[in-house]
């Protein structure tokens, strides 16, 4: 035993009665050992207990057998559903997860990418804080750790692999649902609507946010519709309820407000909802409402809002399962996979009054 009373190596070796060499290859899973003697080793270390060093397994093998994953928000049921999706699949293949909560500060994801690379991870999952700066997730990759892109792409990171919704087609089925129903003065809730200007154009820049690439969307959705988007009716929101909230007041103070609404988030949603209720409106009546994300209060509340169903879970396990053939095969040209969303029609929507 060593000072401390932890059994070590070497303790192991002696008991199970092997050279010191023949317990490290058997314990790190690397060389050539016998199976009676791996079997000696095991049961020895178990019942000395003695836990391996993983940062010295790493020097041997190069895998410390964790990956990192760095996401904007671990309190958005989003992420938190992505994020099963990854360790339900990384899990059974041994890899550990560390995980970071970046704020949706891209500061504070280069650092948490530095602290990835110290901890030699085999791997990382982003979902990039700002997707015009990929700067640092490209020298990642030139240095060997694979990425993969969850959710949204960025610019500057050719070489990434990507697993992400197919957002302008979901966005094009929510507004010709309401289309259908006879909407035609549909509103929308957004984050994005400082780029107003750029995506009513069909901006096709590759560091957009999810939720400006549904405002893009809508724009497009309308034009195939043959309406002529009413910029009024876009209602701009901080990524909180109250900003949702009064951005829906908003809308529905005008002379002519819209007949529905489309928010590009299931937070946004939330705020609209709510506002609806408290401006009296009876829904679907008097207002159609369409949500992103099919949360459990979506279905509690009524009437029961109709919301883009975005396969979440399904979106962490092709982001793990990919993260982990990226690993076991090296370099090699990136892989994007793109997963489709379904409208799921409750009752918050109907034909306008």
């Amino acid at each position: 035993m060593t000072e401390r009373g932890a059994p070590s190596l070497i303790d192991v070796a002696r008991e199970a009665g092997v050279s010191t060499a023949t317990a490290g290859r058997a314990l790190g899973g690397y060389g050539k050992v016998s199976q009676r003697s791996r079997d000696r080793v095991a049961d020895a270390a178990a019942r000395l207990g003695y836990r391996t060093n993983g940062l010295a397994r790493s020097m041997i093998t190069g895998s410390t057998q964790t990956l990192g994953v760095l996401v904007s928000d671990v309190s958005n049921p989003f992420f938190a559903t992505a994020l099963r999706g990854i360790t339900d699949v990384t899990q059974p293949a041994g890899f550990e997860v560390l995980l970071s909560n970046t704020g949706g500060d891209v500061e504070a994801e280069r650092r948490a990418m530095a602290v990835m690379s110290e901890k030699r991870v085999d791997g990382v999952i982003v979902a990039p804080a700002l997707p015009s700066e990929g700067a640092h997730l490209a020298r990642a990759i030139d240095v060997g750790v694979p990425v993969v892109l969850l959710d949204r792409l960025a610019s500057g990171v050719p070489n990434a692999d990507s697993v992400t919704i197919d957002n302008e087609h979901a966005v094009a089925e929510a507004v010709g649902h309401l289309v259908e129903l006879g909407h035609r003065r549909i509103g929308v809730i957004t984050e994005a609507g400082g780029d107003l200007a750029h995506l009513r154009k069909g901006n096709r820049k590759r560091g957009l946010l999810p939720s400006a690439v549904r405002l893009r969307g809508y724009f497009s959705a309308l034009a195939d519709a043959g309406i002529t988007a009413d910029e009024t009716l876009v209602g701009a929101a901080r990524y909180d309820r109250e900003s949702a909230y009064d951005a829906t007041t908003g809308l529905l103070d005008l002379a002519e407000p819209p007949t529905a609404l489309l928010c590009t988030d299931n937070v946004l949603a939330s705020g609209a909802y709510r506002a609806a209720q408290d401006r009296g409106l009876r829904m679907p009546r008097e207002l159609s409402l369409i949500g992103f994300d099919d949360e459990p209060w979506t279905t509690l509340v009524r009437p029961g809002l109709t919301v883009v169903e975005q396969p979440t879970y399904d979106l962490g396990v092709r982001a793990g399962k990919q993260l982990l053939d990226r690993i076991d095969g090296g370099p090699g040209r990136a892989r994007h996979a793109q997963l489709q969303a379904k409208l799921v029609a409750r009752d918050s929507t109907a034909s306008p009054r």
